[in-house]
């Protein structure tokens, strides 16, 4: 009976040893998302394309430090679409769930804030939800961002209407208050300054009122040659509505920062999402080549047969943020916070979403592709020439077929 015990009790250490072992041979990261709440619809791509990418490397035999090969693990929590719970959620990831590495969250007034955590407790975080410049300007060395700068978003658009017939004098400027909407209507003004293009409507709404009709009774009363709006999809989804049932009509132009390039948008407008430009930093291009998935028109293939749904850019840069961590970390050959920091810093690497390389504040640098929804299909128009001609000017609401 003694040797029985002993035996067993040999196999339960030699069982839990291997279970620690297993566990150490584990990288772990950690997101707070947006699951629920009024931007889950958005949160979704990032858990969606951080499962995907984790999951493929985990199929390709991991991720190679040294002479060992490591499991990603990922742990993904919902913040509810609330700020302060998000900031809660990455202390907690941190101090008590023990994650080696942060990935971030969708919006910029939620990264501007969970990046403050990565900072005070120097773990990187690579996030590609967040664009506002203001995320970029407080000399942190702990976070990274693969959007482009939220400032520059309407350059790319504003460069394209200068070469189209009438060019367009007049606009109207229409931004949320959020960090994000806040940093895209500071630069459009320079850039439409310095194209010669007058605002002559500037102004601002509470970020999800989703209440438009004062500002667009300014708007009609001004006449405008262009509207260009900034704010997050649902709102945007409730502009055009509130265009449409109102017969404001811009007398060629309307673009939006966020929506178009989502089935979503085109689904949920239907007909009515015709003739409306946005932009996107990424489209599923075969020529956009990665180590995992080959390009990426496979990995949108992946993505919608998996979850059902097309990804569009924020997928792409949640999915280039765990492609980001894998380069680094197997350059550094280390699981050290500061070491992987300091190779995510010199990354130079291609990815299904861009070539990657963080400039010196942390965050990528990327033209916007300038698009446009043609007869219900999401038609690309512009990058710095033109790609396709665009349906313009864009006809009243009373003159559509």
């Amino acid at each position: 009976m003694r040797h029985s015990i002993t035996v067993l009790g040999a196999l339960t250490l030699l069982a839990a040893s291997t279970s620690l072992a297993s566990a150490e041979d584990v990288i772990k990261l950690g997101a707070s998302v947006q699951l629920t709440g009024p931007q889950a619809n958005t949160g979704r791509y990032y858990r969606d394309a951080y499962q995907l990418m984790v999951d493929k490397i985990n199929e390709g035999g991991g991720v190679k430090v040294g002479d060992t090969s490591y499991k990603l693990e990922l742990n993904v929590l919902d913040n509810q679409s609330d700020v302060n719970l998000s900031v809660r959620q990455y202390v907690q990831l941190i101090s008590a769930d023990k994650v080696n590495f942060l990935l971030g969250p969708f919006a910029s007034n939620f990264a501007l804030n969970d990046s403050s955590i990565a900072e005070k407790y120097q773990v990187p975080m690579v996030q590609g939800g967040g664009a506002s410049t203001e995320i970029y300007t407080r000399n942190y060395k702990y976070i990274f961002g693969t959007l482009p700068p939220a400032d520059d978003y309407y350059f790319s658009t504003i460069e394209m209407l200068q070469k189209l017939d009438p060019v367009p004098k007049t606009v109207a400027l229409v931004a949320a208050d959020d960090s994000f909407d806040v940093s895209v209507a500071k630069g459009t003004r320079e850039h439409l300054k310095k194209a010669g293009m007058e605002v002559v409507v500037d102004q601002s709404f509470r970020d999800g009122a989703g209440e438009f009709a004062s500002i667009l009774s300014q708007i009609k009363s001004a006449g405008v040659d262009a509207i260009l709006w900034s704010g997050h999809e649902t709102d945007a989804l409730n502009f055009i509505r509130q265009m449409k049932s109102l017969n404001v009509d811009p007398k060629s132009f309307y673009s939006f920062t966020v929506g178009v390039p989502t089935s979503d948008f085109r689904k949920a407008l239907g007909s009515d999402a015709n003739y409306a430009f946005g932009m996107t930093s990424w489209l599923p291009d075969e020529s956009l080549k990665d180590k995992w998935y080959g390009d990426a028109a496979q990995f949108a293939k992946a993505y919608s047969d998996k979850f059902g749904y097309q990804p569009d850019y924020h997928a792409a840069s949640g999915a280039a943020d765990v492609e980001t961590f894998v380069y680094a970390i197997e350059k550094a050959g280390s699981l050290d916070p500061k070491a992987v920091r300091d190779a995510i810093a010199q990354s130079d690497f291609d990815s299904l979403y861009a070539h990657i390389k963080y400039g010196d504040n942390g965050q990528i640098v990327l033209p916007q592709i300038v698009v446009q929804i043609q007869d219900g299909k999401l038609v690309p128009v512009y990058t710095d020439k033109i790609l396709n001609q665009p349906q313009y000017p864009v006809p009243a609401w009373g003159k559509r077929g």
